[in-house]
C-alpha cells in the first residue's frame, strides 16, 4: 500500500526574496494515487517537491505522512521515499550496473537484494545489454532510464518524479511510463511534475495546478475535464494560467 501526504499551509521564502515562493500551499495526496503537480515556469513546483523530499526547509506549515496503518514519522517516511530528479542523479564514469549497486548500498539493501533489483531493473528498462558500459556513453533516453532505476531500486512506497521523460525518445518514454504504471498498480503512490501536459493527462488520475506559489485547483483529472467541458488538459492549463511567457529560473 502506498503512502499519503497531507500538506498544510506550507510557505517558503528564500533569504533576500521579496515574496514567497510558496504561499500557504495545502494539498492532500491520497495513498496509491498518480498525482500530478503542474504549473508554469517559476510557479513553485520544484520548491514544493524539494520540501516534501526534505531537500530544503519550509518557512511555515506542516507535512503529515500516513499509510493504511496510521501516521508515519517523517524520518521513517524518508526511508520509504524515492526521488527521480530532472537533472541526472548518477555517476557518468560508472556503468549502469555499478550505479545501481552503489545506490542500492546507500539505501542499506543487502547484497542479495541489490543483485536481484539490479538485474530486474536493467532487464525491465532494456539496459541489460549495456549493463557494463559507462553511462557517459549512453543516449539521453538511456540515462533517463538509469536515473529512474536508481530512484526505485529500494522499492519505495512513494515516488516523486521531476520531468521523468524530458528529452527522451519514444521507446524510452514508453518503457518509463509502463514501469511507472506497474509500480502504481502494485500500490506505489506517485507524485509527478512535468510540462508535458498530454503525458500528464494520460498518466495522472489527480492533479494540482500551482501558479505564483499558490494552489489554483486540486481535483481528479476526470472531474476537471468534465467541469471545463473539454478533453484537453492543455486548454484548461492555458485558461487558468494564461498564454504569456514565464521566463523564470525560480
Amino acid at each position: 500500500m502506498g503512502i499519503g501526504i497531507d500538506i498544510q499551509h506550507i510557505t517558503k521564502r528564500y533569504p533576500s526574496a521579496t515574496k514567497n515562493s510558496l504561499d500557504g500551499v495545502s494539498l492532500t495526496i491520497n495513498p496509491g494515487s498518480k498525482f500530478g503537480i503542474l504549473g508554469p515556469n517559476g510557479a513553485g513546483k520544484t520548491t514544493l517537491i524539494s520540501i516534501i523530499c526534505g531537500i530544503i526547509e519550509k518557512t511555515e506549515g506542516n507535512i503529515f505522512c500516513h499509510s493504511d496503518k496510521g501516521e508515519i514519522e517523517y524520518k521513517e517516511f524518508r526511508k520509504k521515499l524515492g526521488f527521480v530528479p530532472q537533472d541526472y542523479a548518477l555517476f557518468q564514469e560508472l556503468t549502469s550496473k555499478q550505479n545501481l549497486e552503489y545506490f542500492g548500498a546507500l539505501y542499506n539493501l543487502n547484497r542479495k537484494q541489490i543483485a536481484s533489483q539490479t538485474d530486474y531493473l536493467l532487464n525491465k528498462l532494456g539496459l541489460a545489454a549495456v549493463a557494463d558500459k559507462q553511462v557517459c556513453t549512453f543516449s539521453g533516453g538511456m540515462k533517463r532510464r538509469v536515473n529512474l532505476a536508481i530512484g526505485i531500486i529500494h522499492q519505495p512506497q512513494i515516488l516523486i518524479l521531476d520531468e521523468p521523460t524530458v528529452g527522451v525518445d519514444v521507446q524510452s518514454k514508453n518503457a518509463i511510463m509502463k514501469l511507472l504504471d506497474e509500480l502504481n498498480a502494485n500500490g506505489t503512490t506517485i507524485i509527478y511534475t512535468s510540462h508535458h501536459l498530454a503525458e500528464a493527462q494520460e498518466f495522472c488520475n489527480e492533479i494540482a495546478l500551482i501558479d505564483m506559489g499558490k494552489i489554483i485547483l486540486s481535483q481528479t483529472m476526470a472531474s476537471l475535464l468534465k467541469e471545463h467541458q473539454t478533453n484537453s488538459l492543455k486548454e484548461v492549463f492555458l485558461e487558468l494560467t494564461g498564454e504569456e511567457y514565464r521566463d523564470s529560473n525560480v
